[in-house]
């Protein structure tokens, strides 16, 4: 059994639930891109693959993760052609995807769908949406990302693991090829597995109304923004979209324009 989550913190907990219960057994395999946010366009060919490279090279460009993209850090296409290869190399292997119901974990699950076609029968899913959990204090909650469910909760939820339907693999590609197509920059989850998308500045209005008359570090903004916000993405995308409003010459700014803690903002004197 291969278990694949789209977050590093579900790692932990997934491990967790392995320990306690062996039927769980398996490795576990993270895909680290956020397929909510950045360009889709002809993913799957070298053109749109480099295409997207290139984009997080200038979101990351000068920032706490500057470089990252040429790290070696991320690269599914190498950690899918591993899948592929172990799932045709041993036909008893099965797959089990995990998935909350957030935009990164659903846009994650839309983009490896192409890589598993082939293995319809083999594949599984444990979708967690408007699922209730009890947490750590023995109160119920509907959890939003799957290292929010304690390690034990798990072994309930392992009786929601399904098949991957054929249907699902003719319609959901479908559904994914059509937001590639549109070309847009951010992905949002409607409900079930339903996407919508808005353009790259969709965070910006939200953004602009945390930015007051007194010095801000940048930091500070995006964790207001993190905690406040309906619609919340990663901080090295809000910390790109602050460089470009920076560059609008619309916000007055002190310190190196860098790092998230190395400067500060304010609205126009």
């Amino acid at each position: 059994m291969i278990h694949i989550v789209f977050n590093e913190a579900d790692i932990k907990v997934i491990k967790e639930a392995i320990a306690l219960d062996e039927s769980l057994q398996g490795e576990v395999v993270q895909i680290k891109d956020d397929y909510a946010v950045g360009p889709l366009n002809n993913i799957y060919v070298g053109e749109g693959i480099e295409a997207r490279k290139q984009w997080w090279r200038e979101v990351l460009a000068g920032g706490d993760y500057d470089g990252k993209a040429d790290s070696g850090d991320v690269d599914d296409y190498k950690t899918v052609a591993e899948l592929v290869g172990t799932m045709r190399r041993n036909e008893e292997e099965i797959i089990w995807i995990w998935a909350a119901q957030n935009k990164h974990d659903v846009s994650g699950y839309y983009w490896l769908l192409k890589y598993m076609q082939e293995f319809q029968g083999r594949v599984f899913i444990l979708y967690l949406n408007n699922l209730p959990f009890i947490n750590e204090k023995g109160n119920i909650f509907y959890p939003n990302w799957l290292h929010e469910i304690p390690a034990k909760e798990f072994l309930k939820a392992k009786k929601l693991a399904r098949e991957i339907t054929l249907s699902e693999f003719e319609v959901d590609p479908d559904e994914w090829t059509k937001l590639c197509n549109e070309n847009k920059g951010i992905r949002l989850l409607e409900g079930g597995k339903k996407l919508a998308q808005e353009d790259y500045d969709f965070y910006d209005a939200e953004l602009k109304k945390l930015i007051t008359p007194d010095w801000q570090k940048a930091s500070k903004i995006i964790h207001q923004y993190a905690s406040k916000a309906k619609h919340t993405t990663g901080d090295a995308y809000l910390l790109w979209r602050l460089k470009v409003l920076i560059g609008q010459d619309i916000f007055d700014v002190q310190g190196k324009v860098g790092n998230m803690k190395e400067f500060e903002i304010k609205t126009k004197g």
